[in-house]
């Protein structure tokens, strides 16, 4: 993988509802109903997650789930990245 030059980084962010730059990864703050919806979402977007063995840097308290994306490996956002995004907005 090869990390994403800061222009394109801004352009897929574009295209990414929700989305921002935080500690140099993308970020996004995923909020729900309650606690039930919220491990539902983390359950469906697991499965997801171990298709494309990319694991992302999350935390859930009760009805929010917050969302780091990076890869370690390329020191810094990738496609692989960019791709998970876009997955996780469209479970929602």
């Amino acid at each position: 993988m090869i990390k994403l030059s800061d222009s394109t980084i801004n352009e897929e962010l574009k295209k990414l509802s929700g989305w921002s730059i935080k500690n140099n990864k993308l970020y996004k703050e995923f909020q729900f109903d309650n606690f039930n919806q919220a491990f539902g979402f983390m359950t469906r977007a697991a499965m997801e997650i171990e298709k494309m063995n990319h694991h992302p840097e999350w935390f859930n308290v009760y009805n929010r789930i917050t969302v780091e994306l990076t890869t370690h490996d390329a020191g810094g956002i990738t496609n692989n990245d960019v791709t998970l995004a876009k997955i996780l907005n469209s479970l929602i």
